[in-house]
């Protein structure tokens, strides 16, 4: 039986190189104020709520098929299609798990993602504090999926780029920090530095399988 694993990837300065609030901002023409949130937030001069009550006004008026734009325009990282198709057509499991609002997150479904999740924020919805994704989120909903798909920790890799997945790093055995803050990649398996996907993806791979030698996509 060929056996099968779980990726789980997030999605801000992973597979996407900058920040879904901030893109769609840019896509919207309200890109320097939403510059100023985001800055202001990582300086820790406000706190989640805070911060999505500031910057949800900017997309008052956004439209689905907006979103839809944005999404396509977005700075996304090489090689997270063909990743995705990969780890596909080997029969494994993609989920992407996310701080972003889940309206964005989860058009990486068109994109193979078998499972997505985000923040319940909507433009012109409530912020508070339960609708947020947390780091505990993100480990909860990972153990969850390895229960329901018969895996072990073992079986799965996660991929992720900043303090926002430090939580998860020390659940698991095997991680990829992806162009990482210095505090995840003290708690990653390993690190990438790079501006294609499939890099970090080949570390996994040989993560999951315990082989040296690198696979297809390693450079």
């Amino acid at each position: 039986m060929t056996r099968t694993y779980l990726h789980v990837f997030d999605m801000d300065g992973t597979l996407l190189r900058g920040a879904a609030s901030v893109e769609l901002a840019r896509h919207l023409g309200t890109f320097e104020a939403a510059d100023r949130i985001e800055r202001a937030w990582v300086r820790g001069e406000i706190g989640e709520v805070a911060f999505w009550e500031q910057m949800l006004p900017l997309w008052a008026e956004v439209t689905e098929d907006e979103i839809d734009a944005a999404f396509a325009a977005s700075s996304w990282i090489e090689g997270v299609r063909e990743v995705f198709d990969d780890i596909r057509r080997r029969g494994e499991n993609i989920a992407v798990i996310s701080q972003s609002p889940h309206f964005f997150v989860r058009r990486l479904e068109a994109w193979g993602a078998h499972r997505t999740f985000g923040s319940d924020i909507v433009p012109n919805g409530p912020t508070r504090q339960d609708l947020l994704l947390t780091l505990q989120h993100k480990v909860d909903i990972t153990l969850g999926l390895l229960a329901e798909l018969g895996l072990t920790a073992h079986d799965c890799v996660a991929y992720g780029d900043s303090t926002s997945d430090s939580l998860l790093f020390e659940h698991l055995p095997h991680t990829v920090g992806v162009n990482c803050s210095p505090v995840l990649r003290e708690r990653a398996t390993v690190c990438f530095d790079g501006d294609d996907i499939r890099g970090a993806y080949a570390l996994g791979r040989q993560l999951l399988e315990g082989v040296r030698t690198p696979p297809e996509y390693a450079e």
